[in-house]
């Protein structure tokens, strides 16, 4: 138990100061000095046991009636081990410009707010805390110690299940653990949301998977780097949040991943970039069965590696012209509506001139074939009332299938294209039999052909005796009363014959097709 005479005089003072929540300031003033990188250099007259600290917070010093007793201290040397675990503290913590020797253990504390402002920390260890408050690491630079026999990765800063009624603010801070974890906050719970913004860096993954945030995720500006093959920059897997922000120069030099994450609201990529992994393997963004109401994605620049959107589902898509890399994954993804950001404006894209084969370009981005997102764009189109568009996105589907039929289905859907379009132009029908007609009607008015029987049957009518071969299906009289002498015209009248069944099964599929796909 400490005594009062075992303390120095910086350490009287904060005792002296805590029952009513004083500030203690141990800076010089002088700004070369109190700077945190400097810190090697303060001397006993700045430096507090971390031991004094937490015989305060756990009330070594009894707070006066009608007093509020906060640690305020600024610009001091923390020596020793904060420890704090598992610790009932009924008191809030603020430490500002400070250096700490050692890291922060606050894992299973039960605590009001917590500030950490502008300090230099090997580390904060705070799993399963519970804070009635704020948790404040603005401008603080934490940085993983060594790893202990029990733990295979080390952490910077983590906050496995831990609840915070208010929120996580780490604006402006520089957590680093190369290789490992710089946050790890699985299961997290912050009612307030958490803030990485105002130039937050992070090398290291951050891990939020499962994290619940109802006050959001914000990382405008924010930096994330995640060296290493396969680097996942940011983990979001399963994660429930109000809104999603990494706009405004975000920049994600590893992967991004949100898996299964749950979006109310927003998800912004506006201005970001997104680089993927640096040694290429590995895609920039999987965002494998999201689900958003809002989908941001007008990039700074196109990203470097595969965006994955399988099985996602948003009810608004925002694009521009760097959205999309050469891989896209598509399959399953669904969504209500889609805008294009040109010029600073946000339009719709439906109705637009060359959208459809822009939208067609982004489908092929997928690799192999799949039917969905054919089916996807063509509904989007289908419901803005452009049929015809809708038409050609299904035409384009049916021709993209060829390429995975074996050969003789190729050469069937080759014909089935050529004469009706597979149904989505049927119109082309017309236009090969009226080409036919005229070619046999010609063809036939220059010779006379010789009758089954003389002098009976119906006199012999070119486009009538056309007609009859082309309609496979009743007769008009005239192809059983007449033959051919010559070879020629008799080998056009089996081509004709043949075309007619062609074009009949053509158009009856064709069109079987179209009215199943409506």
């Amino acid at each position: 138990m400490l005594s009062y005479d075992e303390l120095t005089s910086s350490e009287r003072e904060v005792w002296d100061a805590f029952p009513e929540g004083h500030r203690v300031d141990l800076r010089t003033g002088v700004p070369e000095e109190d700077r945190v990188a400097a810190s090697g250099q303060w001397g006993s007259g700045r430096t507090v046991r971390a031991t004094v600290i937490v015989a305060l917070l756990l009330g070594a010093n009894t707070v006066q009636s009608g007093a509020v007793g906060c640690l305020r201290l600024v610009g001091a040397r923390i020596s020793g081990h904060l420890n704090l675990a598992g610790a009932q503290i009924a008191h809030d913590l603020w430490l500002e410009d400070c250096w700490f020797e050692e890291g922060v253990d606050l894992s299973g504390a039960s605590t009001q707010s917590i500030a950490i402002v502008g300090s230099r920390v090997p580390g904060v260890e705070a799993g399963m805390i519970r804070i009635d408050g704020r948790l404040d690491l603005r401008r603080s630079r934490l940085e993983s110690g060594s790893a202990s026999p029990f733990h295979r990765r080390v952490t910077a800063l983590s906050l496995i299940n831990a609840t915070v009624s208010g929120a996580v603010n780490l604006n402006g801070a520089e957590i680093t653990a190369p290789g490992e974890w710089a946050v790890s906050a699985g299961g997290l719970v912050a009612e307030g949301g958490v803030y990485c913004a105002d130039g937050f860096v992070a090398h290291g993954e951050v891990r939020l998977m499962g994290a619940q945030l109802p006050g959001g995720l914000h990382m405008r500006g924010a930096l994330l780097e995640r060296p290493g093959r396969r680097g996942v920059a940011l983990a979001l897997d399963n994660a429930v949040a109000s809104t999603l922000d990494f706009s405004d120069g975000f920049t994600a030099n590893g992967t991004v991943r949100l898996r299964g994450a749950r979006i109310s609201d927003n998800l912004t990529f506006e201005r970001a970039v997104l680089n993927g992994p640096p040694d290429g393997h590995g895609p920039s963004l999987v965002a494998l069965l999201m689900q958003a109401v809002d989908f941001d994605f007008t990039l700074a620049r196109q990203p470097s590696a595969a965006v994955d959107l399988r099985g996602a589902q948003v009810s608004y898509l925002h694009d521009n012209e760097h959205s999309w890399p050469g891989v896209v994954e598509l399959d399953g993804f669904v969504y209500g509506s889609i805008k294009v950001d040109e010029a600073g404006e946000r339009r719709e894209a439906v109705g637009r001139r060359g959208s459809v084969a822009h939208r067609l370009g982004w489908i092929r981005r997928s690799p192999g074939y799949t039917p969905q997102p054919y089916e996807q764009l063509a509904s989007w189109y289908r419901k803005a009332g452009h049929d015809d568009e809708a038409r050609r996105v299904l035409l384009a589907k049916q021709r993209h299938r060829r390429h995975t039929l074996p050969r003789a289905a190729r050469v069937w859907g080759h014909l089935l294209d050529v004469t009706v379009g597979y149904g989505y132009r049927p119109w082309l029908a017309g236009v090969w039999i009226l080409a036919l007609t005229l070619l046999g009607m010609l063809s036939f008015s220059t010779h006379a052909p010789t009758p089954v029987q003389r002098g009976e049957g119906v006199p012999f009518r070119p486009l009538v005796y056309t007609l009859d071969l082309l309609i496979p299906v009743g007769g008009l009289g005239q192809r059983s009363a007449w033959y051919w002498s010559n070879d020629g015209l008799q080998w056009l009248a089996y081509l004709l014959i043949a075309f007619g069944w062609v074009l009949t099964t053509a158009v009856i599929a064709g069109v079987t097709r179209a009215l199943q796909k409506n």
